[in-house]
């Protein structure tokens, strides 16, 4: 009579249970019986030894148990080896933040440097933002494709070899090359985001997003507090090298970092995601969830994995709205925040009584022997707006979890509007940099909640994809800002802000009207069925 049954699971020693009764006198006494377990399975194997009808009993097959990428994920929870993973994409960030920033700083110096005009000043930064919009969706696709990994070094590559480039271009034609190239390599940052949500379990996703947005708050800062000392010593050329250092340090790390399990799961790669899910629990000291990994907890894993990187997925009727409607949040989003970013070293260049010059101050429109570049008092100016990065990640960390994201963007979008409408106002210095630190502190915040929301929403097969389409209209909307920002504004400051302002209401609504709210909900493998995304919309 058999007492006990082992069971045994890939990468684990053996544990026992026993038989029920029921099981136990449902099994010949006469017969030997043998216990197969793999990955799960529970296989009794009795071969008859006389021929008689009760051998129909012979094969007992017991369901198996399974798990999925999601379920083992939140089984581990957060622990080493997300932490790790945190610091390696706060490294990238930080890179990003100061090749971003940067561009801020940039224009005032070449200003005078090379004598330029307020559009050649415009197009240095529209360069790096139309190089970024061309690569995202080709970084997005790669992921898909290739893995997040691959991507991950190409991309950290890139940056670095033409960040540290353009510390020496000879003219401006070559910068604006250089430039773009970094764009073009920046492009794929966003994408770390996705390997990152990937392995974060879900009760922490959005908090932990939120959070690895302070190292873009220390990139943006550091880069200012070094421009301090470097700029009126060394000079711009010292400050592009080291802006391009952490990508260095970043493309080090690459090479550490697993690839993503569900990127795995979804390529038909059972084995190696398994592999890296098993490790993770290692090293975090959790176990995984008993049984075998499939890719949906009611459907097993398919031998023909889906396709993968298909622009078209993402406009799909179950995502044809969603995907329409963040086009224009993440659009809105980058022309709103880099505009208050280069509008407020405009406004302190060449700022006008009402906002922080003072009295019969004359504007330059072009360089020369009165050329004015950005006085030490302009960076510590600058560095307190951007400082505004800290709080407002912070009040998206406190609400995000309660209110949603939806209601998030939306409530951060409208305090942008309102706080961008009261630069409008003439006023002293002072003002104008709380009124800046606010609307900077919101634009950031809502900046922050959509990088939440959206790996959040797209399955695996396309999420990369939608994610880097999104950063794509990032792009058009940043490389339309420094003509608003720095060409518009010198014609008309007020239209220029009104423009900033109007935007961002536009933005509030398209928040509130995006059909999915991704708060609480689970990240999915493969699209979803338009009937049940029904089921997930909420008001």
């Amino acid at each position: 009579m058999i007492g006990r049954l082992a069971r045994f699971r890939r990468g684990e020693k053996s544990s026992y249970e026993d038989l029920s009764t029921q099981d136990q006198g449902a099994l010949s006494p006469s017969r030997s019986s043998s216990a197969v377990g793999i990955s799960g399975r529970l296989e009794l194997n009795t071969p008859s030894e006389q021929g008689t009808p009760s051998d129909s009993r012979a094969n007992i097959s017991f369901s198996e148990d399974t798990y999925t990428v999601d379920q083992a994920v939140d089984a581990i929870g957060f622990g080493k080896f997300q932490l790790k993973l945190s610091l390696f994409t706060g490294i990238v960030w930080m890179a990003d933040a100061m090749e971003m920033m940067i561009l801020s700083i940039l224009a005032p110096a070449l200003h005078c440097y090379w004598d330029l005009s307020p559009i050649y000043q415009a197009l240095l930064t529209t360069v790096v933002f139309a190089g970024m919009m061309v690569s995202s969706g080709m970084w997005g696709k790669i992921c898909d494709k290739y893995g997040r990994k691959i991507e991950m070094i190409l991309c950290s590559i890139t940056t670095f070899f033409y960040g540290l480039l353009s510390a020496f271009a000879p003219n401006f034609t070559w910068i604006l090359i250089l430039r773009g190239l970094v764009g073009f390599g920046i492009g794929g940052v966003p994408q770390s985001v996705t390997l990152y949500t990937e392995f974060l379990p879900s009760k922490a996703r959005a908090k932990c997003v939120v959070l690895i947005e302070i190292f873009w708050a220390f990139g943006s800062s550091l880069i200012v507090f070094i421009s301090i000392f470097v700029m009126p010593t060394l000079g711009w050329r010292y400050l592009l090298v080291f802006a391009s250092l952490p990508l260095l340090l970043y493309f080090v790390a690459c090479f550490w970092v697993p690839e993503s399990a569900r990127f795995d799961v979804a390529r038909g790669r059972i084995d190696l995601a398994e592999k890296t899910l098993q490790m993770i629990a290692e090293e975090n000291g959790k176990p995984l969830p008993l049984g075998r990994l499939v890719e949906s907890e009611s459907q097993p894993l398919s031998e023909v994995p889906p396709a993968r990187g298909q622009l078209k997925d993402l406009f799909k009727p179950e995502l044809r709205l969603t995907t329409s409607l963040l086009w224009f949040i993440w659009l809105a989003n980058a022309f709103c925040y880099y505009g208050i970013v280069l509008m407020t070293t405009e406004l302190f260049e060449v700022g006008d009584e009402c906002h922080g010059g003072s009295a019969g101050k004359v504007v330059q429109a072009s360089c020369g022997v009165g050329c004015k570049t950005l006085s030490t008092k302009d960076y510590i100016d600058l560095l307190w707006t951007t400082l505004a990065e800290f709080p407002g990640l912070v009040i998206t960390f406190l609400i995000i979890e309660n209110l949603g994201r939806r209601w998030t963007m939306a409530i951060e979008f409208f305090v942008f509007s309102f706080f961008v409408f009261l630069v409008n106002l003439c006023t002293s210095r002072f003002v104008l940099t709380i009124f800046l630190f606010i609307a900077r502190a919101f634009i950031s915040g809502a900046f922050q909640a959509a990088y939440v929301y959206t790996p959040e929403v797209y399955p695996t097969t396309t999420r990369a994809l939608g994610l880097g389409a999104c950063s794509a209209m990032a792009r058009v909307g940043a490389i339309i800002t420094p003509f608003v920002a720095q060409v518009l504004l010198r014609t008309s400051v007020t239209l220029a802000i009104c423009t900033y302002g109007t935007v961002s209401l536009l933005s509030v609504g398209a928040s509130l009207l995006l059909p999915i709210e991704t708060k609480g909900r689970s990240m999915k493998e493969t699209h979803v069925d338009p009937k049940k995304s029904k089921k997930q919309t909420h008001d």
